[in-house]
C-alpha cells in the first residue's frame, strides 16, 4: 500500500521570498569611500576644482595635524570626492606643479580651491 503524504506547496512562498530578495537594494560604497575618505561627512558627485592659491598643503587627513604630501599651486587641477567640515578629499587630475603624481589623493582646505564644475 502506498501512502500519500499531504505536502503543502512551498512554491508560492519561495517565489515571494525570492521576489522580496530581488527587490532589496544594496549598494556597495563608492571606490573613494574607502580608506582616507572614510573620514568624510559629505559625499560629492566628484566635481572638478582648481587650486586658487600658492603653496597650499595637500594633506593625508582633514586637519593641520596630518602630514603634508606636498604643496599645490594656483592652477593645479583636482576632482573633489567628498568633504569634512572645511576640508575636501580630492584626487589630482594631472601632475601638480610641485611634482605630486596625477591620481594622488589627499585633503585640502576648501578655501584654497576654486570650483570649476559640479
Amino acid at each position: 500500500m502506498i501512502r500519500r503524504l499531504a505536502v503543502r506547496s512551498v512554491a508560492p512562498a519561495a517565489l515571494a521570498l525570492a521576489a522580496a530578495a530581488a527587490l532589496t537594494v544594496t549598494t556597495a560604497p563608492a571606490a573613494h569611500a574607502v580608506g582616507e575618505s572614510s573620514k568624510c561627512s559629505v559625499n560629492w558627485s566628484n566635481f572638478d576644482a582648481k587650486v586658487g592659491k600658492n603653496a597650499w598643503n595637500y594633506r593625508t587627513g582633514p586637519s593641520t595635524d596630518f602630514s603634508s604630501r606636498g604643496y599645490l599651486y594656483r592652477g593645479d587641477k583636482l576632482k573633489v570626492l567628498c568633504s569634512k567640515g572645511s576640508w575636501d578629499y580630492s584626487q589630482l587630475t594631472q601632475r601638480s606643479k610641485s611634482g605630486i603624481a596625477k591620481g594622488t589623493r589627499g585633503w585640502v582646505r576648501e578655501d584654497g580651491l576654486v570650483s570649476l564644475a559640479g
